[in-house]
């Protein structure tokens, strides 16, 4: 089976700019020079894995631990600092709760304007809007300002664009802990539909239920590396002691 996702000892690190303290005189005289002040805070060490296309992997490991920066590393929204990655298929990501959405825009706005944040184009997006509203159950709200959406709504508006715009590689971020339990369960039963179809799912989830019932491999990321990987059930097992 060929591969999809490839990481190659891939580092990262962020820069960590302190200010300096004792108000507006301080920063009026050394604000312009706190870059010598940075300091590189490490996230992910020497990560190596492969993920075969067609497959439905879990990433585990504590609030912090860089889960959603690998996420975003594979969507390309970051590069890595040392190490290889390479990406075989189109990525649709719902990596943020409303990432890629504009408050003032209407629901309706907001699918089209998410889609080409995606890489879909307008043509492509404006064909399965109806199928998107319908998947969001959102009609009676899609022409109203997302500012006024809960929490819940963002996240069926933003699963619902990225899972019918048929991706090749989808990548999740905790979104199925957001919203009522009928639209979590509609979630799970588009992963489940979207795997049969084979495609490929980076998946990452505080929730021992998704990560069993969902995936074939899982991966648990601690003190900015992997420490265990391979059945779901056995390093759920180990994470959980860990994270309590």
């Amino acid at each position: 089976m060929s591969c999809a996702i490839k990481f190659d000892h891939v580092r990262k690190t962020f820069a960590d700019r302190t200010f300096l303290t004792g108000g507006v005189k301080n920063f009026i005289l050394n604000g312009f020079q706190f870059s010598k002040y940075a300091n590189n805070h490490l996230v992910l060490d020497d990560i190596s894995f492969e993920i075969p296309h067609g497959s439905t992997v879990g990433f585990v490991g504590r609030n912090g631990a860089g889960k959603s920066t690998l996420l975003g590393l594979i969507a390309g929204i970051m590069k890595p600092d040392s190490g290889r990655i390479d990406v075989d298929g189109r990525v649709s990501s719902l990596l943020e709760l409303g990432a890629g959405f504009h408050p003032d825009l209407s629901g309706r706005e907001n699918i089209e304007l998410y889609g080409v944040v995606l890489g879909f184009s307008r043509a492509e997006i404006r064909r399965r809007l109806d199928s998107i509203i319908d998947f969001a159950e959102l009609a009676e709200h899609i022409e109203t300002p997302i500012r006024f959406y809960s929490s819940g709504m963002l996240a069926r508006l933003g699963f619902s664009v990225v899972s019918q715009l048929d991706p090749e590689i989808l990548l999740v971020d905790e979104v199925l802990a957001v919203g009522d339990y009928q639209f979590q369960a509609k979630c799970s039963e588009v992963i489940k539909r979207f795997r049969a179809d084979g495609g490929t799912i980076v998946l990452v989830s505080h929730s021992a239920g998704d990560i069993v019932n969902l995936c074939d491999q899982a991966f648990f990321i601690e003190n900015h590396r992997i420490v265990a990987s391979g059945d779901p059930a056995e390093v759920m097992a180990k994470y959980q002691p860990a994270a309590g």
